[in-house]
């Protein structure tokens, strides 16, 4: 079958070539469409529920919400884990299915589950699905800011909710922006009991009158002079005054209006949660991508549409988007693969031309590296994968050996050829090409499987190993064949086109740098005959030497690496009032800030109203962006620690945005350790 390949291809070479063009042309189209991220994805897929339960303590929360969903959803098809969270007023439920499943189906099952829930739960109580997102989908903040003060905290929520996030959601690829920080406004009706008792009015009919007090309804239609006329009573109100002559009952056979009982206001929502930018309050949209979303393109839009925005604030309003950034690490580690990936090209062609001495040799074999990358790129296409750091670090690791098989038929053709130019009798060029390339065609095939072998275990790694590491032997092993097909394929029609006519096949001399390796070949092959217990003695003293070490090797899930920036998660004492803890923090940002590299912070303290974590008003989330430069980030972290140490008494916990969701991912919480302690 293999020679079949090589003699169709030779029969048909205009065709191969044609087809290897027309290939590499939509290979790099496809190339540019690849949704580009920093891992695979590695989460599982997951359901949320919030239910918000505003007054409930924890305990009754619990009791009451979070048992009752969880007992629910026990049993579900496909479930793996089911993990919870009860807070102040909050009851969060993540429901994880196991790989493979469908999301949209689990949604669909979780959602005939609650069904189930009805009249279980305390009135007014509705569990509410969280859309579907990803644990590492966290990938851009964008602050709404007044550095001159000139527009309130309420202004900018306000704006935030009604005017930015809108916007922001319309934006495909993005699944949900949470927005903390600012004042939610409120028209808030503050009763007065003494008043309420000297009109004979009760707090519960006051509270039934006001709940219709704000209500546009229809009249029907009329029919007059031939034509329809709709019917609409409008009692919708829009302002203080309205709401304050609104009337609620009677007494003595007069009319009660609200402000007769009350007093009318505009003041802000209670919350949970505070935000800030440097040290400043402000309001902090946190943006979440969608599974396979394109984060690089994602950001691009983003930035676009706050720039278009920012043309329309309102005086003393500012969109921060240049905060923290995911596509930053991402740019900086396909940047850094990219460049390793054109150095490994560049040193394979120095060694190809050393060792070949010929120009036209050198670019044969050359070919076999992007067409075999453009090869895979298609082949992502097809599977669903994407580009990044795991699937470029495979292809970096096979960027040497994506030229083995054509060097190896491009060689045995180059030597045949000066042969038969040799010969008395010479064989047509086509002939020799041929046989030439069967004769190495076994010897190919054969290294290609073996490499390949070595490989496929990676595909037997279960959980988030074998999410990880899959697309890495995916992008390996598919370069790897694709480079076995063109050195059966288009490398001998190359060598037909390129080699017969090249004067270097008229001599047999090789080059001075290859018969330079000839003789030291010779030189050690025969000192290590005449000394073979020394030989193995050294080997086996070289072996013995690096197994000793293994065990002082240190063992982590993934290594080390710097995304630019760090979190920084701070824990206040128990107890502590939500202003407190946002004067803490404060003083928290304040004390970074002073530090030489720091160049920005956002800081979160407790939750915003669709956050799926129940955090309470103790902690506080602070991203830290640094400069270029400066100390080493060791010493940088390490002071950084040492400051917020000093302003009162926290326990802090350093780490990074894509390491903490990694940590988040394997035990359920966002620390480098996590103590499960259970019992009664």
């Amino acid at each position: 079958m293999l020679n079949a390949i090589i003699r169709f291809s030779l029969n048909r070479r205009f065709a191969v070539l044609a087809a290897a063009v027309v290939i590499s042309a939509y290979g790099a189209w496809v190339a540019s469409g690849l949704p580009v991220d920093v891992f695979p994805d590695l989460n599982r897929p997951t359901v949320a529920i919030l239910t918000e339960a505003h007054g409930l303590a924890p305990e009754e929360v619990e009791t009451l919400v979070t048992h009752p969903i969880e007992s629910a959803l026990n049993g579900t098809p496909g479930v793996v884990r089911v993990r919870s969270s009860s807070g102040i007023g909050i009851s969060i439920v993540h429901v994880e299915f196991d790989w493979g499943t469908e999301i949209f189906r689990n949604r669909q099952l979780v959602a005939e589950r609650l069904q189930l829930l009805s009249g279980s739960l305390p009135a007014g109580l509705v569990p509410v699905m969280g859309p579907v997102s990803s644990i590492m989908g966290e990938f851009q903040f964008v602050g709404l800011t007044s550095p001159d003060g000139a527009a309130s905290p309420m202004e900018l929520r306000t704006l935030a909710d009604w005017g930015v996030r809108p916007r922001l959601m319309t934006l495909n690829g993005i699944s949900q922006v949470v927005v903390m920080g600012g004042q939610v406004k409120q028209y808030q009706i503050l009763v007065s009991s003494d008043r309420l008792q000297r009109k004979g009015i009760s707090l519960e009919d006051l509270k039934h009158a006001l709940s219709e007090i704000s209500e546009n309804t229809t009249g029907g239609f009329i029919d007059l002079d031939g034509k329809e006329f709709l019917v609409r009573p409008l009692a919708r109100v829009e302002t203080e005054a309205e709401i304050e002559n609104s009337p609620v009952g009677m007494h003595l056979g007069r009319p009660v209006l609200v402000k007769d009982v009350a007093e009318v206001r505009i003041g802000a929502k209670t919350k949970r949660g505070e935000a800030s930018i440097n040290g400043k309050h402000s309001v902090v949209m946190t943006i979440q991508k969608q599974p396979g979303a394109n984060t690089i393109e994602l950001t691009r839009k983003i930035d676009a549409l706050i720039s278009e925005l920012q043309k329309g604030l309102p005086p003393g309003a500012r969109l921060e988007g240049d905060l923290f950034k995911q596509s930053r690490f991402i740019e900086a580690s396909i940047t850094n693969v990219e460049e390793a990936l054109r150095d490994g090209a560049i040193m394979v062609a120095v060694i190809l031309f050393l060792f070949l001495v010929n120009l036209r040799t050198t670019a044969i074999t050359l070919v076999a590296i992007p067409l075999s990358l453009l090869v895979t790129a298609i082949v992502f296409k097809l599977m669903g994968l994407g580009i990044n750091t795991m699937t470029l670090g495979g292809l970096a690791v096979a960027i040497g050996e994506l030229v083995d098989d054509a060097i190896v038929d491009v060689e045995n053709v180059f030597r045949r050829l000066r042969e038969n130019r040799a010969a008395g009798s010479p064989k047509t060029p086509l002939r020799v090409v041929y046989d030439a390339s069967s004769e190495v065609r076994n010897s190919i095939v054969f290294s290609t499987v073996i490499v390949v072998l070595v490989f496929l275990p990676l595909f037997a790694l279960g959980g988030i190993e074998g999410r990880l590491f899959a697309p890495l032997g995916v992008a390996y092993i598919v370069s790897l064949l694709a480079s076995l097909v063109v050195s059966l394929t288009v490398t001998p029609v190359l060598c037909s086109y390129l080699l017969p006519n090249a004067k270097a096949t008229a001599h047999h001399a090789d080059g001075a740098f290859v018969l330079r390796l000839k003789y030291w070949d010779r030189e050690i092959l025969n000192r290590s005959i005449r000394h073979p217990m020394a030989l193995l003695g050294a080997c086996a003293a070289l072996l013995a030497a690096s197994l000793a070490l293994i065990p002082f090797m240190g063992r982590n899930f993934l290594p080390g690496f710097n995304e630019g920036t760090a979190t920084i998660g701070v824990a206040a004492a128990p107890g502590i009032s939500l202003a407190a803890s946002d004067a803490l923090g404060t003083r928290i940002e304040e004390a970074m800030l002073s530090v030489p590299e720091v160049k920005s912070t956002i800081r979160r303290t407790g939750r915003a109203e669709l956050d799926e974590h129940a955090e309470g008003v103790h902690w506080s989330e602070i991203d830290v962006d640094f400069k270029d430069g400066g100390r080493p980030r060791a010493a940088v972290l390490q002071d950084l620690r040492e400051k917020v140490e000093k302003t009162g008494d926290v326990a802090v916990n350093i780490g990074q945005p894509i390491s903490h969701r990694l940590d988040h991912l394997l035990s359920g919480v966002r620390a480098q350790i996590a103590v499960k302690v259970s019992g009664p």
